[in-house]
């Protein structure tokens, strides 16, 4: 029963690799806005540490940038997680061929676990080639964060893929409609998830929900191991704790649209 289920989670994550073996501008694209993020932010914070040599603050300035080239590379982990779930389902949808899916014996869950599978793979493909960029352009190397970063990445994957099957719920409720999401939903809270800047930043009325995003946790771990050195495990124990949250509303949200689009038939005719 697991090999048999385990076969049709590869049959999908496979049939979304041939799409990349024979389109090199999908494989382009994979790499292409990670790494132009890291050149625009990157020579950005290359400008201020310029500004900065010399004067009485320039170590502040210096290891701000350093928090923002890891932060940009941490935020395109989420990103790229969500975006990966998200668009390999709407490449389903476009090629008419989530009723073929559902024809076969593929289950829901193992649908979800060949998404994944998928994001994983975007995750890698987008990040690793942006990493390397970081590290010829700017010196910086994103795995002096040391062992913890195992953890971030973990915990945006996973914030990514709870944000995608919200999108995916949207999406099977409210047809091509919906389909905008899965390119601006994550980026709308960009502003929210203290990716570039701490949560005491934000007026104190909006810090209580930046707080309930467990990318936020994420990024304030991250500059505790900047700028002080050691890892922030109360944060680590918040993002942990609101990513399961997330994926447990995301899953039952996911559930009870998937199954009011098979009683509506709109597995047949979404996206038409």
């Amino acid at each position: 029963m697991i090999g048999a289920s385990a076969r049709r989670v590869w049959g999908l994550i496979y049939r979304h690799l041939c799409l990349y073996r024979r389109s090199w501008p999908r494989l382009v694209e994979l790499a292409y806005w990670p790494i132009l993020q890291m050149c625009i932010w990157g020579f950005t914070a290359r400008f201020f540490t310029s500004r900065a040599v010399g004067s009485e603050h320039s170590s502040g300035l210096v290891m701000a940038a350093t928090a923002l080239l890891a932060g940009v590379l941490l935020w395109e982990v989420a990103i790229r997680s969500q975006m990966g779930v998200a668009i390999s389902f709407l490449e389903e949808i476009w090629s008419r061929n989530l009723a073929h899916v559902f024809i076969s014996p593929l289950r829901p869950w193992e649908l979800i676990l060949g998404l994944i599978g998928v994001a994983f793979l975007r995750v890698a493909a987008g990040v690793v080639p942006a990493i390397l960029v970081a590290y010829l352009l700017y010196a910086f190397n994103l795995f002096t964060l040391g062992p913890v970063l195992v953890l971030f990445f973990a915990n945006l994957m996973i914030m990514g893929w709870a944000v995608a099957l919200g999108v995916v719920s949207l999406i099977l409720r409210h047809g091509a409609g919906a389909e905008a999401l899965a390119w601006s939903l994550l980026f709308g809270l960009t502003p929210l998830s203290a990716v570039f800047y701490p949560v005491s930043a934000l007026p104190v009325w909006l810090q209580p929900i930046s707080r309930a995003i467990p990318a936020t946790h994420v990024f304030e771990g991250m500059r505790a191991v900047l700028l002080h050195g050691h890892v922030a495990w109360g944060q680590m124990g918040w993002a942990i704790g609101l990513n399961a949250v997330w994926l447990t509303l995301a899953g039952l949200l996911f559930a009870s649209q998937f199954h009011a689009a098979r009683i509506r038939g709109a597995l047949i005719t979404i996206g038409e």
